[in-house]
């Protein structure tokens, strides 16, 4: 039995591809598997796995008979793991070298916890490598293995599925498996973290995340998909509606909600203009249906901001945000 499944989605990625592989390949250590789904990519994507998976007997590839999209292609690559743990790594991205020889380092070294937590780096077509803004969270006092309620500010990292490593027996046991549509990874990682017994961090940068010039990334292209995000959202309360032992999260992930909703509608060329009354509009049956008692709103125009989404007032949250905008400009 492997110590890794490092499971890889593969969708048109044909120019990134073999730099994707070759970053799990060349990982020296503990032993791995390498699941390679391809999503029924129109590319020549198929054909560099199979080439992949015939020069090393580490790789197991999955060709798809239909596009089903990331979320339910790694759910694929779940079913025939069969690491100790289970690592995920978008197509157009890279693993750090010698990231795994340091995540099993800090597992054994914590009593191989439930979930690992890593750090990240954007890199850019100039060369520019950024590391995340999340750096602060790694360097903080911290016990070696906690729960959430000792370290709730990990609520605040970018929820994504691909800076972990998850113990693949307790994905089993919270029955963890990925929806489909945008922003899947949201229904896996708030209930990962919140239902984990054992933490622990590893403060170095894991993936190098490439940003893509080219429209690459799904979620900077406008379209309805992203009303997607409710639904999501939907799937993580049904996960505390069965969880009565962790409803004093409630208020916190509402909270974060919030803010993930403000983000989408927010960033420009997501919400389609025409659709953007009606986003509000779902917005507000969305919050009224889950805000929980104990929530309060933050402070500052922020706050304001996020209460008038979160009631529907697109006009009145369209003027805070002009008015905002004008006093930047005036500091500038």
């Amino acid at each position: 039995m492997p110590r890794f499944s490092v499971i890889v989605p593969v969708y048109q990625v044909q120019d990134y591809l073999i730099e994707c592989l070759d970053s799990v390949l060349g990982q020296d250590g503990p032993s791995l598997e390498l699941i390679a789904v391809d999503d029924r990519s129109p590319d020549g994507c198929g054909a560099l796995l199979d080439g992949a998976a015939a020069a090393d007997p580490r790789v197991t590839v999955l060709h798809l008979p239909e596009n089903v999209g990331l979320g339910r292609a790694r759910n694929a690559g779940l079913e025939v793991a069969t690491g100790d743990y289970v690592v995920f790594l978008d197509s157009d991205d890279t693993l750090t070298p010698g990231l795994l020889r340091s995540i099993d380092d800090r597992l054994r070294a914590t009593g191989d916890p439930d979930v690992l937590v890593y750090d990240y780096a954007r890199t850019y077509a100039d060369g520019r490598i950024t590391r995340a803004a999340s750096a602060h969270v790694f360097g903080a006092p911290s016990p070696d293995v906690f729960d959430l309620a000792a370290r709730p500010d990990l609520l605040d990292l970018l929820q994504v599925v691909w800076n972990k490593a998850y113990r693949r027996d307790f994905v089993t046991e919270q029955r963890l498996v990925f929806p489909a549509g945008y922003y899947e990874d949201t229904p896996w990682t708030y209930p990962a973290l919140l239902a984990a017994g054992s933490i622990t961090l590893l403060d170095e940068i894991g993936v190098h995340y490439r940003q893509r010039q080219e429209g690459g990334n799904i979620l900077a292209t406008a379209g309805r998909k992203h009303f997607d995000v409710f639904a999501q959202y939907d799937l993580v309360f049904a996960f505390l509606d069965r969880r009565p032992d962790l409803d004093h999260w409630r208020p916190v992930v509402y909270g974060k909600m919030l803010h993930h909703l403000n983000t989408v509608v927010a960033k420009p060329g997501r919400v389609p203009a025409g659709d953007r009354r009606e986003y509000f509009r779902r917005a507000a049956e969305h919050c009224a249906r889950l805000r929980p008692a104990g929530y309060r709103p933050p402070a500052g125009v922020e706050g304001v901001r996020l209460e008038l989404l979160g009631h529907g007032r697109y006009g009145a949250y369209q003027a805070v945000r002009a008015l905002a905008g004008a006093r930047r400009l005036v500091r500038r």
